[in-house]
């Protein structure tokens, strides 16, 4: 449900750029809010969550409380159950034992709220953020799109904060950049793989690049889909070893607020090197997924031989070109082996992962204001505010755009709620949604004490008094 833009000289409280599962979180908790005014724009035509990848069975690294409200506030209309509740599904749900829901559910469910909540504006593209310091006002500049996405109008909000939240965009290797626009040749970003499945299943071979999630589950849905002993499949990637995710409960708890505090607190040098080093958080396949391979795999020995796969980790890619029109060479460099090699493949799917979208374009007129680190990346305070002059009153908030400070957990579903409430306690001034003082059992950092809420000290007991 969207509501027609309020006339440009009004200022709102806040102006959402974009609508992912951040700002759309962002937007469900401010529903209840009315002294809240907010606005979100949105370039796309309608909410979708990574289309390209809501492959039947995939699920959500994540339990189904990681919605966009939960936990933060479970009593809002817009949990998930809230969402099963409104198909009659919450039976089926509860029998089905399901954890962790599949990728497409986690789409329909966002796209329930979204065609619910107020002020979500689809087919506005925003252009440029300035700072109006007459009026101590945002000036966001948007541009409105037809169905065709083309140029409509153009128009102009007046915001006191402004919250960014324009998520990941595919991100192609540089020796892997010539294929994309390879003519009558299917090498397409994991992005954009359900557009074009049906000619993987047809093409003669196909090979995948990427040792992640997403590649694991592509290369489990071609392998299932394809020919027993004609499945003409390689899977590569630059990773030493098709590696599980860390999921044990401790582990986890990496990806909580107080680990996300602890990260903040660090100097930026010790940030910088532990990012580097927790890649086993984040960015190793699923074990499920990879039983699921194993399990494929080992099914279609059953009658002797063995499928033609070639799975192969620690390679990288090192030069990528095409042979006349219809079959790609990929020239690759064993690391460990220090061997190379070449692959001739009719088609590509590149699980080459995801970059933050650059922030420069849109700040460029904030840019003066800006603070930021040795490496140039903007600074983020502990509240999520883009560190900016005492001259700009307003606060710019960002969403799943501070890792370098917030560390690993920044773009997990699972902090999203607990963010998303820090961000509006911040604009309101109170604490409009309580958020738990202790939220990890691991303790960080030396402290003199953990932290133990008041409401959970053990209570003193009464000595038992003989003769009762």
């Amino acid at each position: 449900m969207t509501d027609a833009p309020t006339p440009a000289d009004t200022p709102h409280d806040l102006v959402g750029i974009g609508i992912g599962p951040v700002n759309l979180s962002l937007a469900a908790l401010a529903q209840p809010l009315t002294d809240l005014d907010t606005v979100f724009y949105e370039q796309r035509p309608a909410f979708h969550w990574h289309p390209g990848l809501l492959i039947d069975g995939a699920r959500v690294q994540v339990p189904f409380l990681a919605d966009l409200v939960s936990l933060a506030d479970p009593t809002s209309p817009w949990t998930f159950l809230n969402h099963l509740k409104s198909l009659d599904r919450l039976y089926p749900f509860y029998f089905a034992e399901r954890t962790h829901i599949q990728r497409a559910e986690y789409d329909a469910y966002c796209r329930w709220v979204a065609g619910h909540l107020t002020g979500l504006h689809f087919r506005h593209q925003v252009d440029a953020v300035r700072w109006n310091a007459e009026r101590a006002l945002f000036e966001v500049d948007f541009t409105h799109l037809d169905a065709e996405g083309e140029a409509e109008a153009l128009g102009r909000a007046h915001a006191r904060n402004v919250v960014l939240g324009i998520g990941s965009e595919p991100y192609v290797p540089d020796p892997l950049r010539p294929l994309v626009d390879a003519p009558g040749v299917p090498v397409v970003h994991a992005a954009d793989y359900l557009d074009h499945r049906a000619a993987f299943l047809t093409a003669g071979h196909v090979t995948v690049v990427g040792t992640g999630q997403s590649g694991a589950e592509i290369f489990l849905d071609l392998l299932r889909n394809r020919p027993a002993g004609r499945e003409r499949l390689h899977w590569i990637g630059r990773s030493d070893a098709f590696a599980p995710m860390e999921y044990s409960k401790l582990g986890l708890e990496h990806f909580t607020p107080d680990h996300t505090r602890y990260f903040h607190a660090l100097p930026e040098p010790v940030r910088d090197e532990l990012l580097a080093r927790q890649g086993h958080l984040h960015k190793a396949i699923d074990a499920r997924t990879l039983a699921d391979i194993h399990d494929e795999l080992y099914d279609r020995t059953l009658h002797g031989g063995w499928p033609d796969t070639v799975m192969t980790p620690g390679v990288k890619v090192r030069t990528a070109g095409r042979i006349a029109t219809t079959k790609v060479e990929l020239h690759l460099d064993h690391v460990q082996q220090g061997t190379r090699s070449r692959l001739t493949t009719d088609a590509v799917v590149l699980a080459t992962g995801y970059r933050d979208r650059p922030l420069d374009r849109l700040l460029a007129g904030l840019d003066p204001h800006l603070r930021r680190d040795n490496a140039k990346r903007p600074l983020v305070d502990e509240q999520f505010r883009l560190v900016l002059d005492p001259a700009v009153t307003g606060n710019v908030y960002v969403q799943n755009a501070e890792r370098h400070t917030h560390g690993v957990g920044a773009p997990d579903l699972g902090l999203t709620a607990w963010r998303s409430a820090t961000i509006l306690n911040s604009l309101t001034g109170k604490e409009t949604y309580p958020l738990p003082a202790r939220t990890a059992f691991t303790t960080f950092g030396l402290e003199a004490q953990p932290r133990v809420p008041a409401a959970r000290q053990p209570r003193t007991l009464t000595p038992l008094v003989e003769g009762r």
